[in-house]
């Protein structure tokens, strides 16, 4: 192999982002989201607690702004996270393996 052959090669491997681990830490990161923003709705309490964040039980079911509703926020945020991380990942590593080719 040439030396622009290796360099690219490892260009590419530099590049590349592992898409399981991008998706764990995207899902984290969403999930602890959901939990943490849920909590603090419901610990500060009032009258209408949590109208906007109530509006994420149209697209996760049996979610609400309660105590359970944070648990189950921290799951689906963790599952979305992580698909939205893997596919991410797995797009840009196709965008890097194309730019080599």
């Amino acid at each position: 192999m040439s030396q622009s052959q290796d360099y690219d090669r490892l260009l590419r491997t530099v590049l590349a982002i592992n898409n399981r681990i991008f998706g764990l830490v995207l899902g984290i990161i969403t999930g602890l989201g959901i939990f943490a923003a849920t909590l603090w709705l419901v610990l500060k309490g009032g009258p209408s607690v949590g109208s906007h964040m109530a509006l994420l039980g149209q697209f996760l079911p049996g979610y609400s702004v309660t105590y359970v509703g944070s648990v189950l926020g921290l799951i689906y945020g963790f599952v979305v996270g992580y698909v939205a991380g893997w596919s991410i990942g797995r797009l840009y590593n196709q965008f890097v393996y194309l730019r080599g080719r």
